[in-house]
């Protein structure tokens, strides 16, 4: 993948950062770096995210539960390319075997583990709290390169006792910090639309474009947009800095009813933008036992048009 070079890279942000506040202006006014860089077709490949069954796999009786193997095996039953293991379904501790386990059982059945996911809040004043955050994603880096998985999920999360461009300045700090920690691990950060401080396009394209790292880009949600712009052009401003890619199937947005997502015209947007890598079904509706199989056909057939 062609990108800048660090040494430009970095001289570029940092002439970028002074005149920003020199001028007063937005930071991604003045330092926004180029979309990532892909040479050749679009490719998109199938993933599944674990928290399409999050009920299942929260359920309280065992025997009933779904465990992480089973859900590597609904993967490769139904045809993924991949599957997304979010965080918040692996036991609280657990040691090496588990990651080296799982990353067995998946290669067995053909299936990558795509990623993986944590929930985190950056946009915090420095101190004890603020410091956990970063060594729990520093945490989960290590476990996403354990499992062989290329990309971990996070968020910006809500300003706590800040005002919102500090906690935008301390997102990019701790971006920076735990990209470069990542970058030492092969594994890409993927910042999420996922309200908080990043609600709005704008605000998250300022945080991703001003952090100095090769190894932090943007987690595509189609879901979640919370102005009235049209949210697939909104997607289409996102799309060239993605590094993952999940879709929900239907979009929510403020003071109206949820809206079935088009997929053509969602497809069309990675198309637009070249994008080569993993789309994960997150399914966040009801009976995802017999809706996600017909929803991974349909992704399927739109892919193969690609």
């Amino acid at each position: 993948m062609n990108m800048l070079s660090a040494t430009s890279r970095r001289a570029f942000l940092r002439a970028g950062g002074r005149f920003a506040v020199l001028a007063g202006l937005p930071l991604a006014s003045l330092c926004a770096l180029e979309p990532l860089r892909r040479p050749g077709r679009c490719r998109l490949k199938l993933s599944l995210a674990a928290y399409s069954f999050r009920d299942q796999f929260n359920a309280a009786d065992p025997a009933r539960r779904l465990t992480l193997p089973a859900f590597l095996d609904y993967c490769a039953d139904h045809g993924c390319d991949g599957a997304e293991l979010t965080s918040y379904y692996f036991p609280k501790d657990f040691g090496p075997d588990l990651p080296a386990s799982l990353k067995r059982h998946a290669h067995l059945r053909g299936v990558d583990i795509s990623g993986t996911a944590v929930g985190n809040n950056f946009a915090l004043p420095d101190g004890p709290e603020r410091d956990q955050q970063i060594a729990h994603v520093k945490t989960w880096v290590n476990h996403a390169a354990a499992l062989g998985a290329p990309h971990l999920r996070v968020f910006a999360g809500d300003a706590k006792g800040l005002d919102k461009t500090a906690a935008k300045r301390q997102c990019i700090r701790a971006l920076e910090e735990c990209g470069e920690y990542a970058g030492t691990k092969g594994v890409w950060l993927g910042l999420e639309n996922h309200g908080g401080i990043v609600a709005q396009v704008d605000d998250l394209l300022e945080i991703v474009t001003a952090v100095k790292s090769p190894w932090v880009g943007v987690n595509l949600d189609s879901g979640n947009f919370y102005s009235d712009a049209d949210p697939y052009g909104e997607m289409a401003r996102l799309a060239p800095y993605a590094v993952n890619v999940q879709l929900k199937v239907a979009i929510s947005r403020p003071g109206r009813a949820k809206q079935p997502t088009d997929l053509d015209r969602f497809v069309q947007v990675l198309r637009d933008a070249n994008y080569q890598g993993y789309v994960a079904l997150e399914f966040e509706e009801a009976n995802p036992q017999t809706e996600v199989p017909g929803w991974l056909e349909r992704m399927k057939a739109a892919f193969a048009k690609v």
